[in-house]
């Protein structure tokens, strides 16, 4: 039997600006395309689990002022496995993705409501206990990273997936410390594991934090695939897949998380929830935004 998860965090509109390079100062630039999209790091881990069928139960705080939370508001409604949280007088952000014609994207992050968090929103969720926890570390950086920090330390069961995101760096190093001491599995890419680690290779690197929280540790290699090892220290690889196109890499490590999740809570062995997990990346790369449709998502499941 599938086991159940739990997703904490922001839901954000990302607002995809198409140009043919960065900006510099004083450069005036007209881009290709504007467009709003769904986003934030936990609804993209979420919308990948929901559509391909998992168990999943997602909670998003939506500030109703302003011109993104509305937007939010109509997107999750939509989707059965959310529980949006409606805050009436708080306003939500946005995420400002620049697109290059090479795909690859730089963020600028109005952040708003979407990241917070507090205990109360959790009362109508918790009758029944949940296997794994997603959380990513822009919430926990925030500041009511303590509480959701106090939140994950008060569970009684349930293993944390624990996305930090190039946010690792910058954590406070109490708040740090303490999500790693629940032992949780953690999701990196090769940057962010070296550089938190201070060591040059991402197999070394994985292999200590691995030592440090006694769990499953994920890195992901861009195109050259991913590795990991598991809670009792065995390293699996899983190549890359070559997209057929690349229109922007928004979410792919989001999209990568989620199916890591998803195979987690279905028991699958590590080097196949891998292979599947390059592959929904791969297929992320090759929309606008980090969302896919249901049936492609299917299709490779």
């Amino acid at each position: 039997m599938a086991g159940r998860i739990l997703v904490i965090g922001s839901s954000c509109v990302d607002v995809i600006l198409q140009l043919d390079h960065l900006p510099v100062t004083e450069e005036d630039m007209h881009p290709k395309s504007q467009r709003f999209r769904m986003g934030g790091c936990a609804y993209n881990a979420a919308n990948i689990l929901g559509k391909a069928g998992a168990d999943v139960t997602f909670v998003t705080p939506v500030g109703m002022k302003g011109l993104f939370g509305p937007f939010v508001l109509r997107a999750v409604e939509e989707q059965p496995w959310v529980h949006p949280v409606r805050l009436e007088d708080a306003e939500n952000g946005c995420c400002y993705c620049l697109v290059e014609k090479d795909g690859e994207r730089t963020f600028l992050s109005v952040h708003g409501v979407e990241y917070t968090f507090s205990p109360a929103w959790m009362q109508d969720v918790m009758e029944k206990p949940f296997d794994f926890i997603y959380v990513s570390g822009l919430e926990v950086e925030e500041r009511t990273g303590d509480a959701l920090t106090a939140f994950l330390e008060g569970l009684k069961g349930g293993t944390v997936f624990y996305a930090p995101g190039p946010r690792i760096l910058t954590i406070p190093a109490g708040r740090q410390d303490r999500i790693l001491n629940l032992h949780p599995v953690l999701h990196l890419n090769q940057q962010e594991a070296c550089r938190f680690t201070g060591l040059d290779d991402p197999e070394t690197a994985a292999l200590s934090l691995h030592e440090r929280t006694e769990n499953a540790v994920i890195v992901t290699l861009g195109k050259d695939g991913a590795l990991a090892v598991d809670g009792r220290g065995r390293k699996a690889f899983a190549p890359g897949v070559q997209a057929e196109r690349i229109v922007d890499t928004i979410g792919a490590g989001d999209a990568h998380a989620g199916m890591m999740l998803y195979g987690l809570a279905r028991g699958m062995d590590l080097e196949r929830t891998l292979t599947l997990a390059n592959r929904v990346s791969a297929l992320v790369v090759g929309v606008e935004g980090a969302s896919l449709e249901k049936e492609a998502l299917m299709s490779l499941l």
